[in-house]
């Protein structure tokens, strides 16, 4: 029994070691970010339809309509439409007080915003007037300047579906806001500029997109899930298209406030995602081992999110049990991989080392966006060290406990530190990406959630509070 126990978790350790170590390498691609200035040297040339999905969006879908007339791009060459989806207060009113194309829909055993998109993409494809390409946004959003520039020079190199920078317009607000902003940031930098210059294919972000009117007429929206975004992107991708990465072209998005509003929305995305890989994961298998297509297989990986989500969970629960417990439970661990292959000792420096970089390795990307100041990056780096002091002070292994106390003790140590020396605002950011961790950790019980009601359908409509404006954030 003891050695059925030990191969089976050899082979289960091993195998989501593998997943994370190829996440970890792509990742890696995505730390080169390359000048490129060719939007503005690029002939506008590509005409748009702005689309903004709004269900009861009275406080924020002003701010919008007023950031997209902003746009510095020929006026004559885009128009913006409001879809009041299923509204009953003031959003449908406001946004016809702008002078946009507003246009109501009241379908209510339809709600949700892929149903919204492919109604109006049905009467923007009757319209007398013709647009080479259709960009969609949520009305909580706020967009940069530049995005149709980069979004016409990306579509004038080829592409048929162009994806914008995803960021946060209210970063500061909560620890909440903050794990958000953390989270799309580091995913922007890590999986979507990664991918890009991988030349493999980059994932709609349900918002700040666009796509080639033709290559939609052809293909048919048909997504009405709750992940569209991602549904469409399997489309794309088993149709043999990439959706495009455009760093450049940046859209703000208001992020959740609250855990519960947070649970509720990465509830929806956990049911989507797991609905879309039920439906497209084995033909994005098929399609990469027939066609030898590494995008397809990455597509597909990317599909299981969920389910990879629950593997490393479970993954982490036997590590800790095997270290936890006094003569151990015959379960194998990774850190006994490099203890193997590479002795104790070394082994040992070698997981240390793993384990630092590891903590740091989101904070250096925050460094490089920009996000993160160079004296906080600093006194992450410090930080990070608690590996090594805290294992030399207990000599060893420490067990749970005494790295339970010791961190807390570490902590304590530097959150004193930083109040003395930074003041309120580094250890309000100090405190929070610690929270980061819990963020993170969350993620497990929301996916089995996820999984199990990925059959039900519910919208969570998230209640904006106040107005923010482009000017607020750029």
């Amino acid at each position: 029994m003891n050695q059925f126990i030990s191969s089976f978790t050899f082979i289960f350790q091993i195998s989501v070691f593998a997943i994370t170590m190829y996440y970890l390498l792509l990742s890696l691609f995505g730390l080169y970010k390359k000048e490129d200035k060719g939007a503005e040297n690029c002939a506008p040339k590509k005409t748009f339809a702005l689309l903004v999905a709004a269900h009861n969006e009275e406080m924020v879908v002003g701010k919008i309509i007023e950031s997209l007339k902003e746009i510095d791009y020929p006026k004559e060459m885009y128009d913006i439409f409001v879809i009041a989806d299923n509204c009953d207060d003031s959003t449908a009113s406001i946004a016809n007080s702008y002078g946009v194309n507003v246009h109501e829909r009241k379908v209510p055993d339809k709600r949700g915003k892929g149903y919204a998109l492919e109604w109006m993409f049905d009467r923007i494809f009757k319209m007398d007037k013709k647009y080479d390409a259709i960009a969609i946004f949520d009305a909580d959003n706020l967009i940069s300047k530049n995005f149709l520039k980069e979004m016409n020079y990306k579509m004038q190199q080829g592409y048929k579906v162009v994806q914008g920078y995803i960021d946060s317009k209210n970063p500061n607000d909560s620890w909440i806001t903050q794990s958000y902003s953390i989270s799309f940031w580091t995913a922007n930098r890590l999986f979507q500029l990664a991918r890009a210059n991988l030349g493999l294919s980059n994932q709609i972000g349900g918002t700040g997109f666009c796509m080639d009117t033709e290559i939609l007429r052809k293909l048919g929206w048909g997504a009405t899930c709750l992940t569209e975004d991602l549904e469409f992107t399997c489309k794309l991708v088993l149709n043999g298209h990439k959706v495009g990465w455009a760093h450049n072209a940046i859209v703000y998005d208001e992020k959740p406030l609250t855990l519960k509003q947070s649970w509720n929305q990465r509830k929806r995305w956990m049911q989507g995602f797991t609905d879309v890989s039920s439906r497209f994961f084995s033909k994005l298998l098929k399609k990469a081992v027939k066609d030898k297509s590494f995008t397809a297989l990455d597509c597909a990986l990317y599909t299981i999110q969920p389910f990879v989500t629950i593997l490393i969970g479970l993954s982490a629960v036997l590590t800790m049990m095997q270290v936890n417990t006094k003569d151990g439970l015959n379960i194998f661990v990774i850190n006994d991989l490099f203890n193997n292959v590479f002795g104790s000792v070394f082994g040992s420096i070698i997981w240390k080392t793993f384990s630092i970089i590891q903590f740091i390795f989101t904070p250096l990307i925050m460094l490089l966006e920009n996000k993160l100041s160079k004296k906080m990056f600093i006194t992450f780096g410090l930080y990070s060290l608690n590996v090594i002091i805290l294992s030399y002070l207990y000599g060893g292994q420490p067990t749970f406990i005494e790295m339970l106390i010791g961190n807390i003790a570490y902590i304590g140590t530097f959150i004193v530190m930083i109040r003395m020396i930074g003041g309120k605002n580094p250890l309000k950011l100090f405190v929070w990406y610690l929270l980061y961790g819990i963020y993170t950790l969350t993620w497990i019980p929301i996916t089995i959630q996820g999984i199990i009601d990925k059959d039900k359908k519910e919208w969570s409509h998230t209640k904006h509070i106040r107005q923010i404006s482009i000017q607020d954030v750029e």
